[in-house]
């Protein structure tokens, strides 16, 4: 049992996820912590670059995540996870590409992509029934980031600010640094991560994850976009 679950994306096994559970030092698919690479032309080290998301995983969120309602069990939300990945096709994107997204650096779609926003958002619509309504406190540290009437409405309705049309597909690769650490960072990456990034990038499978006691999130099962 997990103290909350989420959909995501997640690579399978490659360069790609190997390089992100060395990067991270975190490896969601083992469930196990990795020793860092070591790199040079960093602007921090490595363990206080991704000290904020190594306990994710590499990983993209689709369904943000969310405490089992109370009615609910584990192995409904299995099923149901099982049944939606069966009614959805493969999206593909054009390519993936490293680029700060505000003040943290992460793999973006090279060009906007409406299928994977499309496709995010039945997940959370498909799947709301097995989210526990967010307590107070959650609510609020969300507020603190100044949501626009959009994303008050997103948080009201689902459990959290940044889906729907507010959605947007990121792969993390560090915490929030200051904007010139950012640049020194995307240089000191690009050579690591640009050729582990096939173009076009085909998302063909989502991953159900559970969160630990410890706040490290494990993948619970990875199931084939079949329709």
């Amino acid at each position: 049992m997990f103290r909350r679950y989420a959909i995501y994306y997640t690579p399978p096994d490659g360069a790609l996820a190997d390089f992100g559970a060395a990067w991270l030092g975190w490896d969601i698919a083992r469930g196990v912590s990795v020793p860092h690479l070591v790199m040079d032309g960093l602007p921090a080290p490595v363990w206080d670059i991704t000290e904020r998301p190594r306990r994710y995983g590499l990983h993209a969120t689709i369904k943000p995540p969310f405490t089992l309602a109370k009615a609910r069990h584990v192995e409904e939300l299995q099923a149901a996870f099982d049944a939606f990945c069966a009614t959805r096709a493969p999206v593909t994107l054009p390519a993936l590409t490293l680029a700060p997204l505000g003040r943290f650096l992460a793999l973006i779609p090279s060009t906007p992509c409406a299928a994977v926003t499309d496709l995010a958002a039945h997940a959370v619509r498909h799947l709301d029934d097995f989210r526990a309504p967010p307590d107070r406190e959650t609510l609020d540290r969300y507020r603190t980031g100044l949501l626009t009437a959009a994303q008050e409405q997103n948080l009201q309705n689902w459990g959290y600010p940044h889906v729907m049309d507010a959605f947007r597909f990121h792969i993390t690769l560090s915490g929030k640094l200051p904007k010139r650490q950012v640049a020194v960072l995307t240089a000191a990456l690009a050579a690591h991560v640009e050729p582990l990034l096939p173009a076009p990038f085909v998302l063909d499978a989502l991953s159900l994850v559970g969160e630990d006691e410890d706040g490290r999130f494990h993948l619970i099962r990875r199931v084939a976009l079949s329709r």
